[in-house]
């Protein structure tokens, strides 16, 4: 593998640095074509989009421009009529005004207008064809109205207006009535608008707007946008619109636009309820109505297209550049390849021989590690055993002064008896006499069993594991600290199910009771409550077995290396720290697992998992 990737970087750096420099070539010229086709593509996207705003401006246009010329006559040919001049002349005939009011709205139903009222020279409305509805216009006032004080002057009223009286948006129209070129009153018609912007909703991509002079919107296919000025709503222009009270009662505000046209094209950012969306914006005049008519349509669109144009043409690109460069590489991989089967053989022949005589050095030195390791590994486990037996001995020289307490009093018990024995021979009660020697044996027995346990606990196990039955290494372990058991009133409670044994060795699992169950008696001899319990449990192939004391527990410190060897907890001359540390590897030679930790309820618990077993004859039991 060495050899493989040697050979192409000696020969081709000098192709790679060409094709590194290409590669930047390459990068900036089609970043140059991005940056220059993004702006052709958006501008070129951006016409069309304004192209089809103009159609549809104009559209909008001629649809106004025809709805307003169907009534623009009707006021002047209603002002003709006979019947308004003569109420003009008489308005207070109530027959008169009765029949006029119906006639108005005959006439309004039959040209689909609004409303149709005539008013007097003061602006007061006299008869209406709304006369009979929820808020008819009889009795109101509107001379503030241009339409009327323009009629009025002899001269064509138009205006655009909310309604004072009806709330309702609409176009009026107003012609003076006049009678031998005497001005009687004025004829006004007002066309709802609400239809044609029903016709513009759902127009897709672009919105359409009618403001009047002072910017403000009252035409459009957005509902949210009613009312909103595309100018800032400075006094003079507040002033010139409360005037004429052109839009009532209505909230005026100002929309939430920002102008961020370019050269080329007028563009808006109006801001909405989740984010804010940019329009291209076309407008006209319609001077006769003194409106502008604008076209909003979403750039998203047009954006999304430019886009799209431009990653397909830098793909295109990219395309021709990779197909160029895979004819280039492969000329010129062809002329390396030719170069490099004459430099490997050259080199192959020079790494076989290295490699050799390096595999030779290193399989040399690979058996020396080997025979190493194994010296290293049989010095570890006899160094364990050692470890092992020492923390016995110790374990027994900690036990050797409170051990010759226990020796003691059976001796001192067996010399008083032997003395009794002697006394009741002489005296002839050879049956008291022969009673006294039977206690002497049964002390001589207890002694010789201590012993045995003794010597057989500090005997050096062998490797071999066996079936250990677990309630006689529970029962022969605390045979060996029944001593201490009594003398520091500890209340050792056992909880071994009959038939219970495990895998291991009985000398060393007794020397791990003896290690656990030594710690929890030094953690609760210094407290009121000295209860210690020692449990198993068995669980399919595995037996678990509990030592739990009352004592102070295991601090979180200690926890972690609680295992470790040489460490202690307890003063100095108190142990060499090796006991715990000893019995984890035990039962880690045994396949199982020893853990340490506190009880919920307080007090440390040791817990130790062995492998199950069936009870067998133990063939060796000092092993």
């Amino acid at each position: 593998m060495t050899l493989a990737l040697s050979i192409p970087s000696a020969l081709s750096a000098r192709l790679r640095r060409r094709w590194l420099v290409a590669a930047a070539l390459v990068l900036v010229g089609m970043g140059v074509v991005g940056f220059w086709g993004s702006v052709y593509t958006h501008r070129s996207f951006f016409n069309e989009a304004e192209a089809r705003g103009h159609n549809t401006l104009r559209l909008a246009i001629a649809v106004l421009r025809g709805h307003m010329a169907r009534y623009e006559n009707l006021p002047e040919v209603i002002a003709g009529f006979d019947e308004i001049q003569d109420l003009l002349a008489a308005p207070d005939n109530p027959a008169l005004i009765d029949e006029v009011n119906h006639y108005l709205k005959e006439i309004n139903e039959q040209f689909r207008s609004s409303d149709i009222y005539v008013m007097g020279m003061d602006g007061t409305t006299i008869v209406a064809s709304n006369f009979d509805g929820e808020r008819p216009f009889v009795g109101d006032n509107f001379q503030y109205r241009p339409y009327f004080f323009d009629a009025i002057d002899g001269g064509e009223g138009r205006f655009f207006a909310l309604g004072t009286t009806s709330f309702k948006r609409g176009y009026y129209f107003g012609a003076p009535v006049v009678v031998g070129g005497e001005t009687l009153g004025v004829v006004a018609v007002k066309i709802d608008v609400e239809t044609i912007e029903d016709t513009w909703r759902g127009g897709g991509d672009y919105q359409i707007i009618v403001n009047d002079p002072e910017g403000i919107i009252f035409m459009t296919s957005e509902p949210n946008w009613l009312y909103n000025s595309v100018l800032p709503l400075t006094r003079e222009r507040l002033a010139r619109t409360a005037e004429t009270r052109r839009y009532a009662n209505a909230e005026l505000r100002e929309l939430p636009l920002a102008d961020v046209s370019d050269e080329n094209h007028r563009l808006y950012t109006i801001a909405g309820n989740a984010a804010s969306t940019e329009y291209l914006v076309v407008s006209e005049s319609m001077p006769e109505a003194d409106w502008t008519v604008s076209v909003l349509l979403d750039t998203s669109s047009a954006r999304a297209q430019a886009l799209t144009a431009i990653v397909i043409a830098l793909l295109a690109m990219a395309m021709l550049i990779l197909a160029g460069a895979v004819v280039i590489q492969g000329r010129a991989r062809l002329r390396e390849r030719m170069q490099m089967q004459r430099d490997a053989k050259e080199l192959l022949e020079r790494r076989v021989i290295e490699r050799t005589a390096e595999l030779a050095s290193v399989n040399n030195k690979l058996e020396e590690e080997v025979a190493e390791r194994r010296a290293t590994e049989a010095r570890l486990r006899k160094t364990q055993s050692d470890l092992i037996q020492a923390g016995k001995l110790a374990a027994l020289g900690r036990m050797s002064a409170d051990l010759s307490h226990e020796f003691n009093q059976p001796l001192a018990a067996a010399r008083n008896y032997a003395d009794n024995a002697l006394v009741l021979f002489d005296r002839g009660r050879i049956e008291d006499a022969r009673r006294t020697v039977a206690n002497i044996s049964g002390i001589i027995d207890r002694m010789t069993a201590l012993s045995r346990h003794l010597r057989n606990f500090a005997r050096k196990p062998n490797e071999k594991l066996s079936t250990v039955p677990l309630g006689q290494v529970v029962a022969d372990t605390v045979q060996l600290i029944d001593w201490r058991i009594k003398a520091s009133g500890i209340d050792l409670t056992i909880d071994i199910p009959p038939g219970l044994a495990v895998m291991g060795g009985p000398n060393r699992l007794e020397q791990v009771l003896l290690n656990v169950l030594a710690n929890a008696m030094d953690a609760v001899e210094a407290g009121e409550d000295r209860r210690i319990l020692l449990s198993a449990s068995r669980k399919a192939d595995r037996v678990t077995i509990l030592v739990r004391d009352h004592g102070p527990g295991i601090t979180a410190g200690a926890n972690e290396r609680i295992f470790d060897p040489f460490f202690s907890t307890k003063g100095t001359g108190k142990g060499l720290g090796l006991g715990l540390s000893i019995s984890y590897n035990i039962i880690k030679d045994f396949g199982g697992e020893l853990h340490a930790g506190n009880h919920p309820e307080g007090g440390a618990l040791f817990t130790i998992e062995l492998n199950a077993a069936d009870i067998e004859p133990i063939a060796d039991a000092a092993q």
